[in-house]
C-alpha cells in the first residue's frame, strides 16, 4: 500500500511540474504562430544553420518558433516528458553560433541524460532523481551549437512499440489519435511528425526508431553498434550486451537526415565517448561505382506483410526495377531462428531488469507484462503447451518461442552469444556471395498498432529486430499511407501461418488505419550509415520524379 502511495504522488509531482513548467513559460509561447514562426518551421535544419552561422537570425528565434509548436503537439499528443525550454532559452543566447548545428532546438529521448534533469523513463520510482551531469551526447550537441529544448515520451521498461506509462501518461499519434506513434522512442516520433522538431534523438534495440518512423511517418537509420554516442544515459537493462540499444538520429525529413548525421560525426564523437569508434563520414557516390544490387525480402516466415506494407514496399521495387536497378528477391538465412536467438539474448534474465523498478500498483506494458507471465511458469508448464502447439496445432513457430522462454544461466548466455555470431556469419556469406548491397523490407508487418496492441504486437517485431541482431545500418523512410479502398485484406484466401501473425492480423483494420503513414526500410552492412543514406536518396528522388513521394503531415494551420 506504501509503494501505491508514492507511486502515485510521484505520478501527480512530475505531471504537475510540467504543467507548471509549461505555464511558466513567457507569454510569447502561448501565442498563435506568426508568420515568421510558420517561415521558420518550414526551412531545412540546414538552412537555419547557415542564416544562425551568417548572423541574419537569432537562436532565441528558432527556439520560441519551435517551443510554441513543441507545446502544440504536446496538446495533441502528449509527446513531451521534461520541457527544457526555460533553460533552453539561456543556451541558445551562449550557444555556439559558427557550430554545425548553430542555433537548432533538438529533441531527444527521455533516457538522454541532461545535467539537474530527470530520466525516469516513466518509472515513478525514478522520479526525482536529476541527472549529475550531461551525457556525452548532450556535451557534444551543445559544443556544436544545438539547443536540446524537450525530452520525449517512451514506455515503461523501454521495450514496446507504444509509448504509455504512469507518470506522463500515453503519446498518440498524430495522424490518428486511436493508435501509437511507435516505441520506445514514440514521444520522439509524434513530436517530429508533428513538426514540433525537426532533429531528433532515440534509441533502437528491437526496432526502437524505425518502428516509431514507420508508424509516424519520419525519417531515421538506425547505427551499427559504437558508431554513435551512448554514454552517460539511463536505460531499462544496464548491462544487457547480447542484443545491444544504439542511439541514433532522427528527423522530420531526409534532408535533415543527412545534415544532422553529417554534424554530428564532423564534431568527432569518438573525442566525447569512449565507445564510439573514430570513423569520420565517408562520402559515398552509388552512381559512379558498379551497378547497385538490391535484394527485396518480401516475407520472414512469421508474420507476412499486410496489404499497406506490401503496397509500399511493391512501390519502391517498381521504381527501381523501373529505372534499370537491378533488383532481386532475396532467400535469407531463416529470419525466425535469428528473432529465437534475438528475443533468448535480449532477455536472457528473464526481464527482471526492466521490471526491477515498477513499483506495486503500476502499469506495466502488456507485452512485456504477458512475457514475464511466461518466465515465470513452471519449465514442464512451458514444455507441455510447447507440446501442444507444436502437435494439435502445428505451430512449431510459436512453440518455438514458447519451449526458449526461460532464464539463461551465464553457459546458456554464452552458448547464445556463439549461435548470434555463426547467425552473423550466415548472412555475411549470402550477402558476399550474392554480391548485395541493401536489403528491402517492410518495417513491421503492420501500420502503426492501436492502443494496447503490444499484448499481442510484441512478438512481430522481427523485420526490424533482424538487424538489431545482425548489428546491421538500416532505415527507415516514409513513402505511402493506408488506403481504405487498395489496401484490404482478403479474409477468403488469408489464413495464418501461426499464433503471432493471427494475433498481429487481428490489428489489422484499414477502414480504421486509413490515412496513417507507411514506411520501407533499407538496410545496408554493420557500418554503412554513409551507404543507407545513400540509398535512402536515390529512393526518394525516384518516388519524386514519379510524384509518388510521401505528403509530410502539415499542422502549422491554428
Amino acid at each position: 500500500m506504501l509503494s501505491l502511495l508514492a507511486h502515485r504522488r510521484a505520478c501527480a509531482a512530475k505531471q504537475r511540474e510540467r504543467e507548471e513548467r509549461i505555464r511558466a513559460l513567457p507569454p510569447a509561447y502561448h501565442s498563435p504562430l506568426s508568420a515568421t514562426d510558420k517561415q521558420l518551421l518550414a526551412c531545412p535544419a540546414s538552412e537555419i544553420v547557415a542564416r544562425v552561422q551568417a548572423g541574419a537570425l537569432a537562436p532565441i528565434d528558432v527556439l520560441l518558433a519551435y517551443g510554441k509548436q513543441a507545446l502544440r503537439a504536446h496538446a495533441a499528443t502528449n509527446c513531451l516528458t521534461e520541457v527544457l525550454i526555460a533553460k533552453a532559452e539561456a543556451w541558445a543566447q551562449t550557444c555556439n553560433t559558427q557550430g554545425p548545428l548553430a542555433g537548432m532546438p533538438v529533441s531527444v529521448k527521455d533516457t538522454v541524460g541532461v545535467e539537474g534533469e530527470d530520466a525516469c523513463i516513466g518509472y515513478s520510482a525514478w522520479v526525482g532523481r536529476p541527472m549529475k551531469k550531461d551525457a556525452a551526447l548532450v556535451r557534444l550537441l551543445k559544443d556544436a551549437g544545438a539547443v536540446p529544448f524537450v525530452k520525449t515520451n517512451v514506455p515503461i521498461t523501454l521495450l514496446s512499440f507504444e509509448s504509455t506509462n504512469d507518470v506522463f501518461g500515453r503519446t498518440t499519434n498524430p495522424h490518428n489519435k486511436d493508435y501509437s506513434p511507435g516505441g520506445s522512442t514514440g514521444g520522439e516520433a509524434a513530436l517530429l511528425a508533428y513538426g514540433g522538431s525537426r532533429l531528433g534523438i532515440g534509441t533502437d534495440v528491437a526496432g526502437s526508431v524505425r518502428a516509431p518512423a514507420h508508424f509516424s511517418g519520419i525519417y531515421t537509420i538506425k547505427a551499427s553498434m559504437h558508431r554513435f554516442l551512448k554514454s552517460g544515459n539511463t536505460t531499462s537493462m544496464p548491462g544487457q550486451e547480447g542484443i545491444p540499444a544504439v542511439y541514433s538520429p532522427m528527423t522530420r525529413t531526409l534532408e535533415d537526415l543527412e545534415m544532422f548525421w553529417k554534424a554530428v560525426v564532423s564534431m568527432k564523437p569518438w573525442e566525447y565517448d569512449h565507445s564510439c569508434l573514430p570513423i569520420p563520414w565517408r562520402e559515398v557516390d552509388l552512381a559512379s561505382g558498379k551497378p547497385i544490387r538490391w535484394a527485396v525480402m518480401w516475407d520472414d516466415g512469421v508474420v507476412t506483410p499486410s496489404p499497406a506494407c506490401k503496397r509500399a514496399l511493391e512501390t519502391v521495387v517498381s521504381e527501381l526495377t523501373a529505372r534499370g536497378h537491378e533488383v532481386v528477391t532475396l532467400d535469407p538465412p531463416s529470419p525466425y531462428e535469428g528473432l529465437k536467438i534475438g528475443f533468448q539474448l535480449l532477455l536472457a534474465e528473464g526481464a527482471k531488469l526492466s521490471t526491477k523498478p515498477i513499483r506495486w500498483g503500476e502499469s506495466n506494458d502488456p507485452g512485456v507484462r504477458e512475457a514475464r507471465i511466461a518466465f515465470a511458469l513452471p519449465r514442464f508448464v512451458k514444455r507441455l503447451y510447447a507440446w501442444y502447439l507444436r502437435y494439435i496445432r502445428h505451430d512449431d513457430t510459436y512453440a518455438g518461442l514458447v519451449e526458449n522462454c526461460s532464464e539463461k544461466s551465464v553457459e546458456q548466455y554464452l552458448g547464445l552469444i556463439a549461435q548470434r555470431e555463426g547467425y552473423r556469419e550466415q548472412w555475411f556469406e549470402k550477402l558476399k556471395n550474392e554480391a548485395i548491397d541493401f536489403v528491402l523490407t517492410v518495417p513491421n508487418a503492420l501500420p502503426a498498432t492501436p492502443h494496447g496492441g503490444m499484448k499481442s504486437g510484441f512478438k512481430g517485431c522481427g523485420y526490424t529486430f533482424l538487424f538489431n541482431i545482425l548489428d546491421y545500418s538500416a532505415g527507415v523512410l516514409p513513402v505511402t499511407h493506408v488506403d481504405k479502398e487498395l489496401d484490404a485484406l482478403d479474409t477468403k484466401t488469408f489464413k495464418p501461418r501461426n499464433t503471432i501473425e493471427r494475433d498481429m492480423y487481428k490489428m489489422y483494420d484499414p477502414k480504421k488505419m486509413h490515412g496513417l503513414p507507411v514506411g520501407v526500410q533499407i538496410v545496408g552492412k554493420r557500418l554503412e550509415e554513409e551507404k543507407v543514406l545513400e540509398a535512402m536518396k536515390t529512393i526518394e528522388a525516384l518516388l519524386k520524379e514519379s510524384r509518388k513521394a510521401y505528403t509530410l503531415l502539415s499542422n502549422l494551420e491554428e
